[in-house]
């Protein structure tokens, strides 16, 4: 075949076939095909996009340039959930053990922070020992012993994507629907699960702001698993605001403990999109006859404390140091803790929740360079919701740091990126969509 005539094809908005699709993607990862070529390859892509058909044809062949653990010898319908990510979403921490507990294995393989948004191994590691580089024999045992497991992306598993999203990275070529759909999809499928919850987020904290755009990119995603047989449920849920209150990694985990021991009053949206997609994940795992049954097999999990103790048997295995989950007061304090109040009264009724991710950042929760190292005891605790009534002088975050030359500009920064007025807007609907 001839690279250039299919980059022709493809700018051209004709369709490529499986076999030219599978001949560009080998080729690339064997240095047969240059980067500029490439390149040339995925800008036709981000400008004309892809087929059903195309993008499961990439899905598979990026699936299939790895490892695909068998996990077969594990007795139970294997779910996982994947988030296109935001602003405090720590579901991830609470799910995996409430499903679990209810009976579903949940192989989870997770990302890093990326941009403005935390990431499920960073929280995780911020636990003093836990390990999410376990190797693909140690990942299969904790699976079978407790039902779930908690690590990163292997080199063995879809090497075509990192290559290719590394390209995509500095060639302007990353929001493209059908690349981020393969980029995900070959991942997940590489985990060797039966099914998957998809929560895809839009507003000012997500990558898709557009729910039009989000809901282009959940059907994408539900057609390339149904490809490849798999149960699917995809849900659009909202994120114009932190999801709960606390942004950060150890925070998200502090959360998250207090979440898993009933005490999430505070946090009702969290516990709302939380228990939705446990509620979904023990439907498709066959232990509840309807997602309404599995939110309330979900909140079982909770009030009977089944759930906190798989988080504990989960941090064990991984080797964390459960001490701290038991008693999370003891976590050692960011240096500065500085109160941020109200200037004025009136109604809390928006937020740029990006700004909010990247004040995070700034803070020390992230990494704003792929050298920078986080620190976990960093970030904000956010207290209004939208719609709140708020008067001057009310605390509304508090900045969790060690950073004390960053406190004033970041101070400014969140005066800057809210807006408190005389009337009351509505609350932004948690659930926008569920696709099934």
């Amino acid at each position: 075949m001839n690279t250039v005539e299919l980059i022709r094809k493809k700018r051209n908005k004709e369709e490529l076939s499986e076999s030219e699709i599978r001949f560009l993607v080998t080729s690339y990862i064997k240095d047969k095909i240059p980067d500029y070529q490439f390149s040339a390859l995925l800008m036709a892509i981000f400008f004309n996009g892809m087929s059903t058909e195309e993008t499961a044809h990439l899905t598979k062949e990026m699936l299939y340039s790895g490892k695909v653990i068998d996990l077969k010898s594990i007795q139970g319908v294997k779910i996982d959930k994947h988030s296109t990510g935001g602003v405090g979403d720590k579901t991830s921490l609470i799910l995996a053990p409430i499903v679990a507990a209810a009976g579903v294995k949940v192989p989870m393989i997770s990302g890093r922070g990326l941009g403005h948004t935390g990431g499920t191994l960073d929280k995780l590691e911020s636990i003093p020992g836990f390990r999410t580089d376990l190797n693909l024999s140690r990942y299969k045992s904790v699976v079978n012993k407790c039902g779930t497991v908690l690590i990163g992306q292997t080199k063995d598993i879809a090497p075509a994507d990192k290559l290719i999203y590394a390209l995509r990275d500095v060639t302007a070529t990353v929001e493209s629907i059908p690349l981020i759909t393969s980029s995900i999809m070959s991942k997940k499928l590489a985990e060797g699960i039966d099914g998957l919850v998809l929560d895809i987020k839009t507003g000012s904290g997500a990558f898709m702001r557009e729910e039009k755009d989000a809901r282009k990119l959940a059907t994408a995603l539900i057609n390339t698993a149904r490809a490849f047989d798999k149960k699917v449920i995809g849900f659009i849920t909202d994120m114009n605001q932190p999801l709960g209150n606390y942004i950060g990694n150890w925070l998200e985990v502090y959360e998250s403990i207090k979440v898993l021991l009933g005490a999430g009053e505070s946090a009702a949206d969290l516990v709302e999109v939380t228990l939705q997609l446990s509620g979904a994940m023990i439907y498709l795992g066959g232990k509840a006859s309807s997602i309404e049954e599995g939110v309330e097999v979900s909140r079982e999990m909770i009030s009977s404390g089944k759930a906190f103790d798989k988080f504990l048997e989960i941090v064990k295995l991984q080797g964390g140091d459960v001490s701290l989950i038991k008693n999370p007061e003891k976590y050692p304090k960011a240096r500065i803790v500085e109160t941020v109040r109200a200037e004025k009264s009136g109604y809390f009724n928006a937020i740029d929740n990006y700004a909010l991710g990247m004040i995070s950042l700034e803070l020390g929760a992230g990494r704003m360079t792929k050298e920078d190292v986080i620190d976990p005891k960093a970030g904000i605790i956010f207290y209004p919701k939208l719609g709140d009534k708020i008067k001057e002088g009310d605390i509304i975050a508090e900045f969790h740091t060690g950073r004390k030359n960053k406190i004033e500009d970041m101070k400014n920064k969140l005066y800057n990126i809210i807006s408190i007025d005389g009337k009351k807007k509505a609350k932004p609907k948690l659930i926008k969509e569920i696709l099934i």
